[in-house]
């Protein structure tokens, strides 16, 4: 399955850039409650991510919690406890439902590495859902069948007695 079926594009998505300023970071994720937050260069590369404790540890290690320093503190000065790993447009679902056990959403890059935009576990976890009916469905089917055939075969061994 191809996983552009799945992708929030960058359009769609909240991300922040290496020339952003812990305040502009802090605000975006506020705006859009976002835990996690991929992190651009300035030519769309995606970098890794950025955490709600990344901002917190930053500020209380740098700045002793002062929000009018944290204006004039660039992004990327901030030292980041672990990136979501990206994974390519060209990978399958399996690929990209193995990484989301561990991230809330998967970034997706071009053969370019540049950012197109994000799948969110939730996306990955109904597509999870339809094949899992979708299995259920055709093991259902093949149990009627082969009940069908077994009532046929019992007939023939009646009828031929």
């Amino acid at each position: 399955m191809n996983i552009l079926f799945y992708l929030t594009p960058k359009c769609d998505c909240a991300y922040i850039e290496e020339g952003d300023t812990l305040r502009q970071a802090l605000e975006k994720m506020e705006a859009r409650r976002y835990s996690v937050i991929p992190l651009l260069s300035k030519n769309g590369h995606y970098l890794g991510t950025i955490t709600e404790g990344d901002l917190l540890w930053g500020i209380k290690n740098k700045f002793n919690l002062d929000l009018h320093e944290a204006e004039k503190v660039g992004i990327t000065s901030l030292e980041r406890r672990k990136d979501y790993m990206p994974i390519s447009i060209r990978a399958n679902m399996e690929d990209l439902s193995e990484l989301s056990l561990h991230q809330n959403f998967v970034p997706v890059s071009d053969d370019d590495g540049n950012f197109i935009g994000i799948v969110t576990r939730q996306e990955i976890i109904k597509y999870l859902k339809k094949q899992t009916a979708k299995v259920q469905e055709e093991a259902a089917e093949a149990i009627s069948r082969a009940e069908a055939a077994e009532k046929e075969l019992s007939e023939l061994k009646n009828s031929g007695t």
